[in-house]
C-alpha cells in the first residue's frame, strides 16, 4: 500500500497575505478613520482633514466608477505624480505639505497594520516653506473687542464672557465649545482645557473673565437655561465652532476692527502678549498645550519684530 506523505503548509508569503485585504482602498480609509478617531483620538477637524484628503487621492488613482488598484501595488513614482498634479493646480506649499503628511501617516498605518510591506511616501520630500509669522491683536485692540458685547441681554452677557475666556487661557475654539460648567472653577481662577489626543491642561482665568462668567452663570439661572454646556446657542444647545467665529465678526465690527482675525488670532495673542511682558517660553507652551517648544518658538519671532519696530522708532541711529 502506497504511503502519502502529507506536505508540512507552507506559510503563506507576504504578497499573498497583503493581495486579498488590501482589494479595497476605501474600506482602508475607513478602518485608517476609525484608528485615528479610537486610537490616536485626533481632532475633528483634522480628521474631516484626512478624509477629504485621500478622497482626492482616489480620484487621481481611479476617477470613479473605475476601480481602486490595491494598496500594495501603489509606488513612490505614483504618489510623486499625484502630488506633482497638485503643485501644477496652484496649490500653496503648506497645502502641499499637509497633502503629503496623509499620505506617510495614511501609508504608515498600512506598513504598521500589514497591508504594505513599506510606505511608499517614505522616501517623499515636501516644499520648502517660508515660516509665516501668526496674526495677532495689539492690545489695545484687544480691550476693544472685549468692550464690543456692552448691551444687558442673552447674547451679550455669553458673547463677552466667550472672548474673555478665549483671550485670558489662549484655547482653541475646539476647546473652546467642548466646554461645561463643571469644567469651570471660579473661586481658584481656572479651566480644565481638552486638548488634542484628549490630552487635559489647565487654562487660566483672569478677573475680568471671571467677572464676565459670573454675570452669564447669573443670567442663565435666571432664564433656567442648561446649566451644564457652558456656552449656548440660542436655542438652547452648544454652541459650534463656526457660531463662535460668526460671534468673534460681528464683536470685531463693533469694535471698528476690519482685518482678518479667527478665534485662533486671540491665541496667538495671547502667547505673543505674555511673550512682550516677559512669560517665559516653557510656561507659554504648558499654558497653550503644545506638545514640543518647536511649536511655541514661533512666538519668538513675532516678539523679535515688535522690538525691531520700536527700535527702528526710538534709536536715534536706527536708520
Amino acid at each position: 500500500m502506497e504511503m502519502r506523505h502529507e506536505e508540512a503548509p507552507r506559510s503563506p508569503s507576504t504578497h499573498s497575505m497583503i493581495e486579498p485585504m488590501a482589494r479595497d482602498l476605501l474600506q482602508l480609509r475607513e478602518a485608517f478613520v476609525v484608528h485615528l478617531r479610537d486610537i490616536r483620538q485626533v481632532s475633528p477637524n483634522t480628521l474631516r482633514a484626512y478624509s477629504r484628503d485621500l478622497l482626492r487621492f482616489f480620484a487621481f488613482l481611479a476617477p470613479p466608477p473605475e476601480p481602486l488598484p490595491p494598496a500594495h501595488r501603489l509606488s513612490t513614482a505614483r504618489l510623486r505624480l499625484y502630488l506633482g498634479s497638485l503643485h501644477e493646480e496652484g496649490l500653496s506649499a503648506s497645502t502641499l505639505a499637509r497633502h503629503l503628511s496623509t499620505l506617510r501617516i495614511f501609508f504608515g498605518w498600512l506598513e504598521e497594520v500589514g497591508h504594505v510591506e513599506a510606505n511608499p511616501a517614505a522616501a517623499l520630500r515636501g516644499p520648502k516653506r517660508g515660516r509665516r509669522l501668526p496674526r495677532y491683536l495689539e492690545e489695545a485692540e484687544i480691550e476693544q473687542l472685549l468692550a464690543a458685547p456692552s448691551a444687558e441681554d442673552a447674547e451679550e452677557f455669553r458673547d463677552r464672557a466667550l472672548l474673555e475666556v478665549l483671550y485670558s487661557t489662549g484655547c482653541r475654539v475646539a476647546e473652546l465649545v467642548a466646554l461645561d460648567e463643571p469644567d469651570v472653577d471660579l473661586r481658584r481662577g481656572l479651566v480644565r482645557l481638552e486638548g488634542k489626543g484628549r490630552k487635559e491642561r489647565l487654562g487660566m482665568l483672569g478677573k475680568p473673565a471671571c467677572q464676565a462668567l459670573e454675570r452669564y452663570f447669573v443670567h442663565k439661572s435666571i432664564r433656567n437655561l442648561d446649566r451644564h454646556t457652558l456656552f449656548l446657542n440660542r436655542f438652547g444647545t452648544r454652541l459650534t465652532d463656526r457660531s463662535v467665529r460668526r460671534i468673534l465678526n460681528r464683536c470685531l465690527q463693533r469694535a471698528g476692527i476690519y482685518r482678518h482675525c479667527t478665534p485662533h488670532t486671540l491665541r496667538h495673542s495671547f502667547a505673543t502678549h505674555l511673550l512682550n511682558r516677559g512669560a517665559d517660553l516653557r510656561s507659554i507652551q504648558e499654558m497653550l498645550g503644545h506638545a514640543s517648544l518647536g511649536s511655541t518658538q514661533i512666538y519668538t519671532h513675532v516678539s523679535v519684530e515688535s522690538l525691531r519696530k520700536l527700535y527702528q522708532q526710538a534709536h536715534p541711529l536706527a536708520d
